[in-house]
């Protein structure tokens, strides 16, 4: 079966995501929150650098030295994408995270997968972003009070 490879990853992320969000919103009450961050960084290094030799070669000189500029575009990445979870989650709670997940479909699947590395995509596909247009329309008049409309 083709999707469940991408489905178990996807429940993965998923649920790192739902720590990351705990986490996250758990440290609002800091005095400055993007330490937290910095914080969470940490621990993420320490935890990847020794889960990194379970999955093959660990040879970060050559990784260093090959895949510089990529590791730095990664790191700017993750940066801007911990700085927007963070401000996203504690300000207005890990309910509104559908905003990123569908504003993500259209950044990465359209613009990197398609127009960057020219990766197929079929009707089915265009429908799933269709469809996840519509849910950040149906997520914003959701956000809007009833009497608002009456």
């Amino acid at each position: 079966m083709k999707i469940l490879g991408p489905l178990i990853y996807s429940l993965i992320a998923a649920f790192g995501n739902a720590l990351f969000a705990t986490g996250q919103k758990k440290a609002a009450y800091l005095d400055n929150t993007l330490i937290f961050i910095a914080v969470s960084g940490w621990f993420f290094v320490i935890l990847v650098t020794l889960a990194a030799p379970l999955f093959g070669s660990s040879n970060y000189l050559e990784i260093v030295k090959s895949s510089w500029q990529w590791a730095l575009l990664s790191g700017i990445g993750l940066l801007l994408t911990c700085v927007g979870f963070h401000f996203l989650y504690t300000k207005y709670g890990a309910s509104n995270y559908v905003l990123y997940a569908t504003l993500s479909i259209v950044t990465t699947s359209l613009v990197v997968g398609i127009l960057i590395f020219k990766e197929s995509f079929n009707f089915f596909h265009w429908l799933a972003c269709i469809f996840s247009l519509l849910a950040i329309i149906f997520f914003s008049l959701g956000n809007i009070s009833i009497s608002d409309h009456f």
